[in-house]
């Protein structure tokens, strides 16, 4: 189990951090600072200077996951990590990669009186270019704090309380389940070559449905993995009615196949791509998102698509839509046409 202790800078989270090492038994400390010190050890100058701030790369944030799931696999027992998260999708990253290794997060928010910052995390004072100042940060009342934040957290107002007083209400939390744990889910990380199935889902304007999932970075199409067992296109169809409510019709039509190489760390595989149709307006009202699976959805054109979902991924949408116009089904191989 991991106890994260989020707040901004200055919230006291190390002081705090220290003490529940002392109270909760069979702890251990762990700083994701460290990781970033490696990171920055390790990187290229020229990549480096590309980001303000360490939670930018992409190295430091699965670093991070999988160096807390080694240390629980040496020392067992409770891992607690002071750090800020603030921006929700590395937070939903980071625990999603941790529930992926069925490691529970019990998540808790330090905010003493009006110290949460709106927007992103301010950055360290080394990862600010020289001769520029470090950003202000910017305190809003805690009702203004973003829903995400602390709808999975166990809020402190620490502003009058000291670490081991802190501390000991977040063992306390702990014990009792009144810190529970976090509900942000992620499928186990594969072990071999996947099928997975998507869905392409239109509006009345011909736009393309796409969705934001809190597991993984990049926006996606409805769908998911094929279960052992289970045809393609009816995957495609149950996973649509999981992640948002929508029960088609009838088996949707096949658009492409596409052979996804293997690039560590994923194994790649089989990638099917099926036509949906339009949804009446009706059904649009009455999309929904599980909390835990999905951050949003939008209808987009394919311009818009090509700035939200990343490149091999548009490369299929850009190829299934022109199969849909033509009325074929096309083979890929990593998003490109053969045959």
């Amino acid at each position: 189990m991991i106890v994260w202790i989020n707040g901004v800078p200055g919230a006291g989270k190390a002081g705090v951090a220290r003490e529940l090492t002392a109270l909760v038994p069979d702890s251990t400390l762990y700083d994701p600072e460290t990781i970033a010190d490696t990171v920055r050890a390790l990187l290229p100058g020229k990549r480096l200077d590309e980001v303000a701030d360490h939670q930018e790369l992409a190295a430091w944030r699965r670093l991070v996951v999988d160096a807390a799931a080694a240390l629980l696999a040496e020392l067992g027992g409770v891992l607690v990590v002071p750090m800020a998260l603030l921006r929700q999708e590395y937070r939903d990253e980071i625990f999603g990669g941790l529930a992926a290794r069925r490691i529970q997060v019990r998540h808790v928010l330090l905010a003493p009186g009006e110290t949460i910052l709106r927007g992103e995390a301010v950055p360290r004072r080394e990862a600010v270019p020289r001769g520029e100042a470090v950003p202000r940060r910017e305190a809003v009342p805690r009702s203004q704090v973003p829903g995400w934040l602390t709808a999975d957290a166990y809020v402190i107002d620490n502003a009058e309380l000291s670490p081991r007083e802190t501390a000991e209400r977040i063992a306390e939390a702990v014990r009792t389940d009144a810190a529970g744990v976090c509900g942000i889910v992620q499928t186990p990380e594969p072990r071999a070559e996947t099928v997975a199935a998507g869905v392409l889902l239109f509006d009345e304007q011909d736009r393309v449905l796409l969705v934001d999932p809190t597991y993984k970075p990049g926006w996606e199409f409805p769908g998911g993995v094929v279960e052992q067992g289970e045809a393609p296109a009816r995957a495609g169809v149950r996973e649509v009615a999981e992640e948002l409510g929508v029960e088609l019709d009838g088996v949707p039509r096949l658009l492409l196949v596409d052979w996804e190489a293997p690039r560590p760390p994923g194994f790649g595989g089989l990638r099917f791509l099926f036509d949906g149709g339009r949804l009446p307006a009706e059904a649009v009202a009455g999309l929904r998102l599980p909390g835990p699976e999905l951050r949003e959805w939008r209808f987009v054109t394919e311009g818009e698509a090509a700035s939200l979902l990343p490149r091999l991924r548009f490369d299929r949408l850009r190829w299934a839509l022109r199969a849909r116009e033509r009325g074929v089904v096309l083979n890929l191989e990593a998003g490109v046409p053969i045959g």
